[in-house]
């Protein structure tokens, strides 16, 4: 089978040719059809994601595929069945094994591309605004990073969580996808002074924040009393410190969220979380937006994109030759 190999953090992953795997205990094998890209995929092919697996690995958090066989112990999901997963790595490629407590069906009205790149983007949106801040209808939302793959996706939530949205990105052209996605006032990092620009606006209630650096810092001084802020990823490069004294003063609440954790320790707050989405889904109330779709030949190409803050919303890989 084909797949995207990494040998070593900080070199280019390579298409290769290798043999398929077998499930073993607890596993089930899939033909993968699509594969999501992810910023933390960039992290973990430098070697600087938290998490990082034994070399040489096959990048690919998150993607959909067909079941083609049962490890020791499964009956479920079935052969035949279509299934996401959220696997951490491996998904760049035509095959793999994966945990059966892992797998979730997918939808008959949801494509495999869409499939492929919904679980992190809404299913990380979905719990950090849900589940840990309790975003109310009426608060103030402010989004960082909005024209990102899970940024677009907070501001779609948020929105249809009945939010008031501001969408902060780089550009105007990327801002038109948040305005797409339901923003209610869109904020241009390049050219704003995004402090006063918030306060103008009202200040914010939630913060969601992809981003980090000197972007979290605005954000956290443009903060109404007991605002709640969201760090969940650090785009910038840059992990922001944080002065107590402001949470002291206006009485904020920081919370963090890792989704992938909850796989570990509270999986029902994913498979939750993602039947809520999934049910939207089918009503028409979500409409993911994907940027690209290419071939797994093309897979650096892909990544790359998101290096450079080319795409908005998702990347997706398929397994079809290009």
């Amino acid at each position: 089978m084909r797949c995207i190999l990494v040998d070593e953090p900080g070199k280019p992953p390579r298409l290769a040719e290798v043999e398929p795997p077998r499930p073993g205990p607890g596993e089930v094998a899939l033909e993968i059809r699509a594969t999501g890209l992810n910023f933390a995929d960039l992290l973990m092919v430098a070697g600087t994601y938290q998490e990082k697996p034994p070399l040489p690995f096959v990048p690919g958090m998150e993607l959909c595929g067909v079941v083609t066989a049962l490890g020791e112990g499964v009956r479920e999901p079935a052969v035949g069945t279509r299934v996401i997963v959220f696997a951490g790595n491996g998904g760049l490629a035509e095959a793999g094994c994966f945990p059966a407590a892992q797998c979730v069906s997918v939808p008959d009205t949801m494509s495999d591309e869409v499939a492929a790149g919904f679980a992190v983007a809404y299913g990380t949106s979905h719990v950090a605004l849900a589940h840990r801040a309790k975003l109310s209808q009426g608060e103030r939302l402010v989004v960082l990073g909005a024209a990102g793959g899970v940024g677009l996706t907070a501001v779609e939530l948020g929105h249809a969580m009945g939010a008031e949205v501001i969408a902060c990105a780089r550009g105007t052209d990327r801002l038109k996808a948040a305005r797409t996605a339901g923003a209610h006032h869109l904020i241009d990092t390049d050219t704003a002074d995004l402090r006063e620009a918030i306060r103008s606006l009202g200040g914010a209630d939630v913060v969601y924040d992809p981003v980090g650096g000197a972007q979290f810092t605005a954000a956290l001084r443009a903060c109404n009393p007991e605002a709640r802020l969201i760090p969940m990823g650090f785009a910038s490069g840059e992990i922001p410190q944080i002065p107590a004294n402001i949470l002291l003063v206006k009485n904020l609440t920081v919370i963090g969220l890792y989704w992938g954790g909850y796989m570990r320790f509270a999986p029902h707050v994913v498979r939750d979380s993602l039947e809520t989405l999934f049910a939207w889904h089918g009503e028409g109330r979500l409409k993911p937006h994907i940027s690209h779709v290419l071939p797994l030949e093309q897979a650096v190409t892909g990544m790359e994109l998101l290096r450079s803050r080319k795409a908005t919303g998702k990347v997706v890989i398929t397994m079809q030759t290009g």
